[in-house]
């Protein structure tokens, strides 16, 4: 595919204003909405395929999300493209402010292959519910979902409009070369600088959600039960290749032993009898070979097990886990737990702080004060007390990144915003002119100047 000439085709097509109706962005978002249900069989044996993963949980964290997003918009769009009248100040008597919502232009989105359906199609949905045409990169490490991505985009939109370019990293740096209006980003913080420096060289605005090392947090006053099936579930969600997934475990010395009886038992209710046909496998085998490497020279206290044919390891929980030993030097992405034990709160503060700002934070409490102190002292993305993951699946709310885990957030309204440019517009009348900024300046003039504006 000729990416020049399609940036181009889709520039002249949004400078035809095709796109700015509201009627043509509903219309956009139900063609979308009917061609996914139509394709979810085809989608479901992609991503078996893919990643082994299992209708439930297709539904569960790509489709089912991605089909509430839609009708979030669908009923909210009609208010939010309206424009917004704002106050203006006396001094500019006579005259009326508003705030009018205008698309970027021609966005990109790029998106990483662990939840390939959700994280190209989300975004999406903010960039047509704004108005904007799109070019569509997903991860060449995804390859049958990222086929079905493409032609169900390929037959409900002209490319023009909407477009999926496949391909691996030559696709990716020619994409780079061209001025997009916006582009958005989803993948690692290595990547993510690469964008943010192309970027920079057209001034184009970027969001990037990232990741890095979100930490869970139990006290001695978590729910032990919950607490381990909670964080059992974020840990082995798609084989832990989440990035708000749990990445290690601070808890409290004296209910470690505890935890670790009933994240045993948790595993033992999820996966009966060790079937794990239901669980995700590791994406590829240069991932695969980076886990296990990781586990070199660990302490296993649960799972361990390994499959090299099928790229499967089991839910494994690690203790004795040194602070600066491999594993808590990068982004895990596994079904991998290391748990670290703490006496004061404030070890686990100062931990979490000497490290780059991560993209969720997890605590299980009980105690609304130690809830306050983790929240006043440490700076992350999002989280949840006492469970994991779910916040992100909320149109209510923005999700999104800090620091190294990212800039930007989308979800819900804050999806048209982040593809949204507002003007501020200023209208003044014509049936009156104070003349009191207009040369020649008087000292008359500057005291009414200063008492307006001060």
């Amino acid at each position: 595919m000729n990416i020049k000439h399609l940036a181009a085709c889709q520039r002249e097509y949004f400078e035809t204003g095709a796109t700015r109706s509201i009627s043509f962005r509903r219309e956009a978002l139900l063609k979308l909405k009917n061609a996914l249900k139509e394709r979810e069989s085809q989608i479901e044996l992609a991503m078996k395929s893919d990643l082994n993963k299992a209708p439930f949980e297709i539904y569960m964290t790509e489709t089912g999300i991605v089909f509430d997003e839609i009708n979030f918009h669908l009923k909210h769009l009609s208010s939010w493209i309206k424009a917004k009248r704002a106050k203006t100040p006396l001094v500019h008597f006579s005259s009326k402010s508003y705030v009018v919502p205008e698309p970027y232009g021609v966005v990109l989105i790029m998106s990483p292959w662990n939840y390939p359906i959700q994280l190209i199609l989300e975004p999406l949905i903010g960039a047509i519910s704004a108005g904007n045409c799109a070019v569509l990169k997903p991860s060449a490490y995804a390859p049958e979902t990222s086929k079905v991505i493409a032609k169900l985009i390929g037959d409900i939109y002209p490319k023009e409009y909407i477009a999926v370019v496949e391909g691996g990293r030559e696709e990716n740096n020619a994409l780079f070369e061209e001025a997009f209006d916006y582009i958005f980003f989803t993948g690692s913080v290595k990547v993510g600088k690469a964008v943010m420096e192309a970027a920079a060289k057209n001034l184009t605005p970027v969001t990037l959600e990232l990741g890095g090392k979100s930490p869970v947090i139990v006290d001695e006053t978590a729910n032990l039960k919950n607490a381990a099936k909670r964080i059992a579930f974020g840990k082995v969600l798609n084989a832990g290749q989440t990035c708000v997934g749990p990445d290690y475990l601070l808890i409290h010395e004296n209910v470690k032993d505890k935890f670790l009886e009933e994240y045993k038992r948790a595993l033992e209710d999820f996966f009966p009898d060790e079937d794990y046909s239901n669980m995700p496998v590791i994406v590829n085998d240069k991932h695969f070979n980076r886990l296990t490497n990781l586990l070199k020279g660990e302490k296993i206290a649960i799972g361990g097990k390994i499959d090299g044919m099928k790229r499967f390891i089991e839910p494994t929980v690690l203790v004795d886990v040194a602070h600066d030993s491999p594993i808590m030097r990068e982004e895990i992405f596994g079904p991998i737990l290391p748990v670290l034990t703490y006496i004061d709160l404030k070890e686990c503060i100062d931990f979490i702080r000497s490290r780059p700002k991560p993209l969720a934070l997890y605590l299980f409490t009980q105690s609304k004060k130690t809830e306050d102190l983790i929240f006043n002292t440490c700076s992350f993305g999002g989280g949840c007390v006492n469970d994991t993951i779910v916040h992100l699946a909320s149109p209510y709310m923005g999700f999104g990144g800090v620091g190294h885990s990212g800039m930007g957030s989308y979800h819900g309204k804050q999806s048209f915003d982040t593809f949204t440019h507002y003007r501020s517009i200023l209208k003044k009348y014509n049936w009156i002119d104070l003349p009191i900024r207009y040369h020649p300046y008087s000292d008359k003039h500057f005291k009414l100047i200063r008492f307006f504006m001060k």
